[in-house]
């Protein structure tokens, strides 16, 4: 008897790190495939931590049986994690022109051999990958060479939707027309795995096209400089910008390391066609400021980015004077509205004009809304539906779209093993899952990290307690340290003093044994949270002569 299996383990239940897997057996042997390993950045209760992924484990373990992996499109959140997880798989990788230059950047980075696995696939091509039948069909979204994937076993028919919109004009990739609509509505699928971004939004999401004209007239009543920052893998924003700049006679400078290298790729795979060449940041101070159009990194406020360091006048070739004009095309990621409005503060403290989505129409979503989600379930009439690439309240109010359209839908989370035929759901259980994290040079488990503890660190700072022990007969005198603690007290006494002088009284009743350094520790902690009202972590220091 054949089954087939549907399991994700990253970006169901979050935006971010999407893997899923797609299994299929026969005969007890099993066979998958894997759509996608991307990651998420971390943001607020993980201090130091760079990036985040889902743990690979369950498949790691059954690598003799994963087939291949298929890269839908080039986000981070669907091929970051590549660098760090595909070594230890070592299966084919299937994807497009445009996302393998990119996939190729990271690969070299980090001296990773590929060549040999990597192959290159079209919108529209079909191959077959074990018991497998794979259809690629290009959709819109805001990177190009966005594909669905039409995964075909001898018993169901599933399409996997990537990324997606619904837009007739999209500036680059291929339009979401008539042609599109018919071609979906033919496709006589099972279950439809779907993109749960923007569920809660209704409407739709707007067109590219009508970004490129907003900006067109946006651009013709600035005077000065004009910076626009924007996600850089948005190529279709990228020609927007470029082509509303040649409009109104101004040069595009691109600034920032991500821009450069979506540039790249982009060149590489045919795009920018048509426009004039970019300027180098180097040459920009040559320019008139009214000629001058600069599209830089940095739209989501991050400290090291293009627009950060223009904000801060700290970059090297480029500056911002009062009465410029600053244009975020972008949304603000959830988690990011600090570091946004920091520096959205900091250049109007400098008196240069700030433009966001909220003023101005700048700037739409790669993912459907409401009237784009009832749009597509009713071209692809599936049976079922599981939502993925959201939150749980996106789930939830995806599925409940695709009810009203009479359509089955199961929300299930990370590590939910569901069995999936032309009869429906079955069998949903929990299999091995959780996060990576990527600490400097290293990757560990979530649940090894040390992250919690600097979040601590980072509240309550760090008391050190040093003291030396000479034929087993403590010394009188001991040394503490601080980090991160007030140095005084409300009445104005040093907090190190009254930690000294308890430390004292302990001291001298306390006798040499295995259990020294936590009476210290005990001590000092309860007399310090009397004092302040906080338990910093403390770290007791004992020397043996």
């Amino acid at each position: 008897m054949s089954k087939n299996y549907f399991l994700p383990l990253g970006g169901t239940g979050e935006i971010g790190m999407n893997l899923n897997l797609y299994g299929y057996s026969h005969e007890n042997n099993e066979e998958w495939i894997m759509i996608d390993c991307g990651v998420t950045f971390s943001q607020s209760g993980t201090p130091g931590i760079d990036l985040q992924m889902a743990d690979p484990n369950f498949i790691a373990k059954k690598r003799k049986n994963l087939l291949g992996i298929i890269l839908t499109h080039a986000h981070e959140d669907h091929i970051g994690a590549m660098p760090f997880i595909w070594p230890h798989l070592q299966c084919p990788i299937y994807t497009t022109k445009f996302t393998a230059s990119l996939l190729e950047e990271k690969f070299n980075e980090y001296k990773i051999s590929f060549d040999e696995k990597l192959i290159i696939i079209d919108d529209q091509e079909e191959l077959q990958i074990g018991s497998f039948n794979i259809k690629t069909i290009g959709l819109s979204h805001s990177i190009p060479e966005m594909n669905a994937i039409v995964i075909e076993t001898p018993n169901l028919k599933i399409f996997h939707s990537g990324d997606w919109k619904i837009d007739d004009d999209p500036i680059v990739g291929g339009k979401f027309d008539k042609n599109k609509s018919s071609e979906l509505s033919k496709l006589n699928i099972d279950l439809l795995v779907c993109d749960s971004t923007n569920s809660i939004v209704p409407g739709r999401s707007g067109s590219e096209s009508e970004v490129r004209d907003s900006l067109i007239d946006i651009i013709s009543d600035i005077e000065g400089r004009i910076f626009i920052s924007t996600f850089a893998s948005n190529v279709a924003r990228l020609t927007s910008v470029a082509e509303a700049a040649a409009i109104n006679d101004r040069q595009v400078v691109l600034s920032g390391m991500g821009m450069h290298k979506i540039a790249r790729a982009a060149k590489k795979s045919g795009y920018f066609k048509g426009i004039p060449d970019f300027v180098d940041e180097e040459d920009a101070g040559y320019l008139p400021a009214d000629k001058t159009l600069i599209l830089c990194t940095g739209s989501q406020g991050e400290y090291r980015a293009a627009l950060s360091k223009i904000a801060r006048d700290e970059h090297r070739n480029l500056y911002a004077d009062e009465g410029d004009t600053v244009i975020f095309s972008s949304k603000m990621i959830p988690g990011n509205e600090y570091g946004i409005l920091r520096l959205q503060n900091t250049f109007a403290k400098r008196g240069i004009n700030v433009i966001t989505e909220k003023d101005s129409f700048v700037h739409v979503s790669g993912h459907p809304c409401e009237d784009e989600l009832i749009e597509m379930f009713n071209l692809l009439k599936p049976k079922y539906m599981i939502p993925v690439h959201g939150e749980h309240r996106h789930l939830r109010e995806n599925a409940n779209i695709a009810s009203q359209c009479g359509i089955q839908a199961k929300v299930i989370e990370n590590g939910e093993l569901i069995t999936i035929s032309k009869d429906g759901f079955s069998d949903v259980k929990t299999v091995e899952n959780g996060r990576l994290y990527k600490d400097g040079n290293i990757l560990e488990h979530d649940f090894e990290s040390n992250s919690s503890e600097r979040s601590k660190l980072s509240f309550s700072g760090v008391l050190t307690v040093s003291i030396q022990v000479n034929n087993n007969k403590i010394q009188k005198k001991s040394i503490v340290n601080t980090i991160g603690i007030p140095e005084f007290d409300e009445k104005g006494i040093r907090l190190v003093d009254l930690v000294q002088e308890r430390l004292s009284q302990i001291l001298k009743s306390s006798k040499v044994d295995e259990k020294l350094e936590n009476r210290i520790k005990n001590a000092v902690t309860k007399e310090i949270n009397y004092i302040w009202g906080k338990k910093p972590f403390v770290e007791v220091i004992i020397h043996y002569n």
